[in-house]
């Protein structure tokens, strides 16, 4: 572990750990993914919003 804040959907709880501490459902990075122009998949993102 890095040390990086994730995020638990279901407690709505940040934490460090890869799983939850309340429930001990897996947690996710809450944060989006980097841009980068030469992105090979961006259109196929966009048009499933």
């Amino acid at each position: 572990m890095k040390g990086h804040i994730r995020y638990c959907p279901s407690d709505n709880l940040y934490t460090l750990s890869e799983t939850c501490s309340l429930c001990g459902k897996s947690t996710i990075t809450p944060h989006p993914a980097r841009y980068s122009p030469e992105d090979k998949y961006g259109h196929y993102r966009r048009m499933i919003r």
